[in-house]
């Protein structure tokens, strides 16, 4: 079953990106270029293999206005859970202007969806959850018998190979949670001082 045989490691640094692919009968098939391990040297890299790919315009228009990528043209290995241009369109129009206006939020945004480590679909039902270059973890659980990401975003498809890691395709955009402000409390560090 498709399902046993997916798998994600959970990794984090501070350069790496982290998408992630589920199948979906709603979808378009996505079509990259994919080679065998052994043909490493004969791959590209994230971004021009999701460029080539021709459904994640979007996305690399983004980390562009991002400042990333020189990231992900960088040794890596990094997994990627790709959203597609259709799971971009989901969003307001102005959300995604707003973003481009702000590089900052773009890239906490972006790197939520990249994981460090070259990790494969076979790794995947080992894990709850994978912890993004954001910073902040994407909870990863099994529903009718497809991989869902924080139960909004379905893995449609897998193991699409890069030269510096490997990309996993998504069908919804994934936002970070919230950070929390630290608001300090009336009495925090002042007992006996009033």
């Amino acid at each position: 079953m498709f399902v046993k045989s997916f798998a994600v490691a959970s990794l984090l640094t501070t350069t790496s990106l982290c998408l992630v692919l589920n199948a979906s009968q709603d979808s378009k098939p996505v079509t990259a270029p994919a080679a065998p391990a052994s043909q490493t040297a004969k791959l590209v890299t994230i971004v021009q293999t999701a460029k080539d790919a021709g459904q994640f315009k979007t996305l690399c228009e983004l980390i562009t206005a991002a400042g990333l990528v020189d990231t992900l043209n960088s040794a890596g290995p990094f997994t990627v859970f790709a959203p597609t241009d259709e799971a971009f369109a989901k969003l307001p129009p102005e959300t995604i202007a707003a973003l481009k206006m702000d590089p900052k939020a773009l890239a906490a945004i972006l790197t939520y969806h990249v994981a460090a480590g070259k990790v494969l679909a076979a790794d995947v039902v080992k894990l709850k959850e994978v912890k993004t270059v954001e910073g902040a973890p994407v909870k990863i659980e099994i529903v009718d018998g497809k991989v869902m990401l924080n139960k909004s975003a379905t893995v449609v498809k897998t193991d699409i190979l890069a030269s510096n890691g490997v990309i996993h395709v998504i069908d919804t955009v994934i936002m970070p949670p919230a950070k929390k402000s630290a608001v300090a409390t009336p009495d925090a560090g002042t007992k006996g001082k009033y």
